[in-house]
């Protein structure tokens, strides 16, 4: 065999080697505090990504053969709280905006409404862009929040069957290492 030949074919398979051991260390990689990976039971993974100034976090989710399905690009305020997110899928098509609403007394997350973004839909009544699904939480008198009440404003499927889960805003964030107390003004137990 010719000797361009043959160190063409090594280098074309050294590169595809290395290429895919790249992919395998974007899980396994975790990166100090800025970075944090889930794995599924389904066999998917999550990768959280954050900027070092905490205004923006980046969800990826990888299906169990590890091609991206879905990307959640949010954007932070300054306590860590989502102001807006964009959705997009595995071949990075935007396909939703949400933005995320606060209640002024107690900074608790009230309501988040989701636009899509390959069709802008406007109101009749006053010409602003309407969106396809709102999503309202309530809390009790200890700030717990209850399950979210999901209003889906257009026919056909539901956000849920689209996304996997009833709204874009996370539970827990994912780089919050420190534990809360329930209630913050609670004091210990006397004993």
């Amino acid at each position: 065999m010719n000797f361009l030949a043959t160190w063409k074919i090594v280098v074309a398979t050294l590169a595809m080697l290395a290429g895919s051991c790249w992919a395998v260390n974007e899980f396994d990689q975790v990166d100090g505090p800025n970075v944090r990976v889930m794995r599924h039971e389904d066999g998917s993974r999550t990768i959280f990504l954050r900027s070092p100034d905490n205004r923006t976090m980046t969800k990826k989710t990888f299906n169990a053969n590890g091609a991206l399905s879905l990307l959640t690009i949010y954007r932070m305020d300054s306590n860590g709280n989502p102001l807006g997110c964009k959705i997009m899928d595995g071949t990075k098509t935007e396909l939703f905006k949400v933005s995320y609403g606060y209640r002024k007394s107690d900074g608790l997350l009230v309501e988040e409404r989701m636009f899509d973004s390959r069709v802008r839909r406007l109101n009749p009544e006053n010409g602003s862009e309407m969106p396809v699904q709102r999503v309202i939480y309530l809390y009790d008198a200890q700030g717990k929040r209850s399950a979210p009440i999901a209003l889906n404003l257009l026919p056909g499927r539901t956000f849920e069957e689209v996304y996997g889960s009833a709204g874009s805003a996370y539970e827990r964030n994912p780089f919050d290492d420190e534990a809360k107390p329930a209630n913050p003004n609670a004091r210990p137990l006397k004993r």
